[in-house]
């Protein structure tokens, strides 16, 4: 059993260090260059993983291996870029980790897996469950512990934030909408931020207890 590891972030590769450490057979995969055909040709894994990816991954890829992607959203709700953006901005604190084999369609696969997520928190937090979800489901596919069915239920889908999109234009918003605005930008996505005349402001991070906003950022 051998398997690929498909990541880039901190977190996601923290977790390929904890896996490797556990199965041998195993190869990290850091960037789209090094994502091809011939190069999964020669590994042959058993199963590609993908907790971490922002690009396309080559048809031919996911025809012929067995893609796992890991999405935080209860699938088919909020398939597309930037889930947890796209919901946290929306209010929602309880999601799901969903692992779902890939297709040529843009998360319309089907799920092996789920596991309850909390959207509460900064983002080290979550991103934190995430790699606990992401370390029980790779373990329970490699043992051929999972159940392969199709998605179903209400359909939603949204695209990736642009780094435009992180600008707030006002701060006449109610404290928990900037919470959420300043929290789900926090690092290593486009910082939240607000010009005023020459300057701009950007948000690093946020606390929100008791009715306090509490911000940290910077002035450039």
């Amino acid at each position: 059993m051998n398997f690929v590891f498909c990541a880039y972030r901190g977190w996601a590769l923290e977790l390929y260090e904890k896996l490797s450490k556990k199965y041998k057979n195993t190869t990290l995969i850091t960037s789209p260059k090094k994502l091809s055909i011939k190069t999964i040709k020669k590994i042959n894994p058993n199963f590609i993983f993908f907790p971490d990816w922002s690009w396309m991954v080559p048809v031919e890829i996911i025809n012929e291996y067995k893609c796992i992607c890991f999405h935080e959203s209860p699938l088919p709700k909020f398939r597309g870029g930037s889930p947890l953006q796209n919901q946290i901005i929306r209010g929602v604190k309880k999601t799901k980790t969903t692992a779902f084999i890939m297709s040529e369609n843009i998360d319309e696969g089907d799920i092996v897996l789920q596991k309850n997520l909390s959207l509460e928190g900064e983002l080290t937090d979550i991103f934190s469950r995430m790699a606990k979800n992401d370390f029980f489901m790779i373990q329970q596919i490699l043992q051929g512990k999972y159940t392969q069915r199709k998605q179903k239920g209400k359909k939603s889908y949204y695209k990736r934030r642009l780094p435009g999109q992180s600008e707030l234009k006002t701060l006449n918003h109610p404290k928990q909408y900037l919470y959420n605005f300043i929290r789900m930008l926090s690092d290593p996505y486009p910082n939240a931020f607000i010009k005023i005349g020459t300057k701009t402001i950007s948000f690093k991070s946020a606390k929100f207890e008791d009715d306090e906003l509490k911000i940290q950022g910077e002035i450039k």
